[in-house]
């Protein structure tokens, strides 16, 4: 009896030893093929972690902001494909035209008197940086949800909604532009952090454009739900950014003037403790010759997007003839961006007035012989001197500006670059649908920022920048 037990057992537990080896064969063979599945992505993620926390931006934090920014342009590059499909493509180029105008008129105009408040008014909340850049995600992903429905029901909210975007789009701009400083890596300067930052988002905007103009031809909403989807995470992001983000110890508030006369406004007599400094006179006009190139690429984006639809490219249908454009001035700021990080911030002067100059002989160059091929040039030109010129102007305010007011120096100087676009993008839409006459305004807008500048900014690199900013 015990050895028939002994028997039986053993014959149910070899069963059973057979059903567990059979599972857990099934098991591990599913494992295997999830392993595989994922690997692909899970390699993807490691990649990419790997490249944006090298050199030490993984420990000082600046790691999660260039993930953050790529978030950022992923998001907007999928409202901007949603309201290019509403505004622009949906109608002929006539009622285009005025849909634009209307769109420029009520969302644009408002924009161009609340830019200048945004910079001072996010100075006043240093403590709360990573929730103004949370509030700006979340406020763009329920924007992009309220779009989705005007679209498809064509409401008058989408213009409101539109308005919307760009301010918190631009509130974003102006903290982030005040939040790289505080996450540089040892060593790291801040032209070559920023380059970063601006390449990410550049890559990131890469990516998402075309999955953008796929899930458009699905449905109209859909790339406005993957925008909502990812602002969301994007705001969760925002908070995982090192909390010396919020610290403002030691900063104070700066004037973008060069004069003496406003360096304590109405008050003649200095503060007893260090207070409102200038930023420089290199700085200052570093920053114009910049609003000329940034009033450039407004101009050109709305200029170009009629001109192209109407008379399109040689050989070329305009979706064609935009998309080449597009790319051109895509690589171009991608390629300066790189350069700006390999130059570091090697005589700033010198770098912004000769990309200016190349971007005004291009310019110029292409009214005359106006072309397919010189369009395409003009439009990589302009990208490429727009972020090599804002890295040097990003090193001048590193050099010249003290510590205790460059954050807010940042953020007033972006501001200031996203007027100039706005007041670009209206030049554009006004203009008659002329290639010659168009492009010689755009060399008419980088020559006067240009050459009233020129002779300040050489001087600047000639002294090599000893006039720095008083104490106040």
């Amino acid at each position: 009896m015990p050895q028939k037990t002994a028997g039986a057992g053993g014959s149910k537990g070899f069963k059973g030893s057979s059903q567990g080896s059979g599972s857990g064969r099934f098991g591990g063979s599913v494992r295997a093929v999830g392993r595989a599945l994922r690997l692909p992505l899970t390699a993807a993620v490691r990649g990419i972690r790997k490249a944006t926390h090298a050199h030490g931006a993984g420990e000082s934090g600046l790691g999660k902001l260039i993930e953050l920014h790529a978030v950022n342009g992923a998001g907007d590059v999928m409202i901007t494909v949603a309201l290019a499909s509403t505004v622009f493509f949906s109608v002929p180029t006539d009622e285009a035209r005025g849909r634009v105008a209307l769109y420029l008129a009520i969302t644009m105009a408002p924009f161009t008197l609340l830019a200048p408040v945004i910079g001072p008014l996010l100075d006043r909340l240093p403590h709360g940086r990573r929730a103004a850049m949370a509030g700006a995600m979340l406020a763009r992903a329920l924007l992009a949800l309220v779009i989705a429905g005007a679209a498809a029901g064509g409401g008058l909210e989408l213009y409101p909604a539109a308005l919307g975007v760009l301010v918190a789009s631009k509130a974003y701009g102006v903290v982030r532009s005040a939040v790289v400083p505080r996450l540089l890596p040892p060593a790291f300067s801040l032209v070559k952090a920023n380059s970063r930052v601006t390449l990410g988002g550049l890559l990131a905007t890469g990516i998402a454009a075309p999955i953008g103009a796929g899930l458009q031809a699905v449905g109209p909403r859909w790339p406005l739900l993957g925008a909502f989807v990812i602002f969301v995470a994007g705001t969760f992001l925002s908070f995982s950014l090192p909390p010396k983000v919020d610290s403002a110890k030691g900063e104070d508030r700066a004037l973008l003037a060069a004069d003496e006369q406003h360096l304590h406004g109405p008050r003649r007599k200095p503060p007893k403790r260090p207070g409102l400094r200038t930023v420089g006179t290199a700085v200052t006009h570093a920053l114009a010759a910049n609003a000329a190139l940034r009033c450039l690429s407004g101009f050109l984006i709305f200029f170009l997007a009629f001109l192209l639809r109407e008379h399109p490219l040689t050989g070329s249908s305009a979706a064609v003839s935009l998309g080449i454009v597009g790319v051109a001035a895509g690589t171009g700021n991608a390629l300066g961006t790189a350069v700006g990080a390999w130059l570091r911030s090697r005589a700033p002067e010198i770098i912004i007035v000769t990309v200016v100059a190349i971007v005004l002989g291009t310019a110029i160059t292409a009214a005359v012989f106006f072309g397919a091929f010189l369009v395409a040039c003009l439009a990589a030109v302009a990208g490429f001197g727009q972020a090599l010129a804002k890295l040097s102007l990003d090193a001048l305010i590193q050099r010249d500006v003290p510590e205790q007011v460059r954050t807010s120096a940042f953020a007033r100087s972006e501001t200031l670059l996203q007027v100039a676009w706005v007041l670009g993008g209206a030049i554009g839409i006004v203009l008659p649908l002329n290639g010659v006459l168009g492009l010689s305004v755009g060399a008419g807008i980088v020559a006067a920022g240009w050459a009233p500048t020129v002779r300040g900014l050489v001087a600047s690199a000639r002294q090599g920048g000893a006039t720095r900013p008083r104490v106040a």
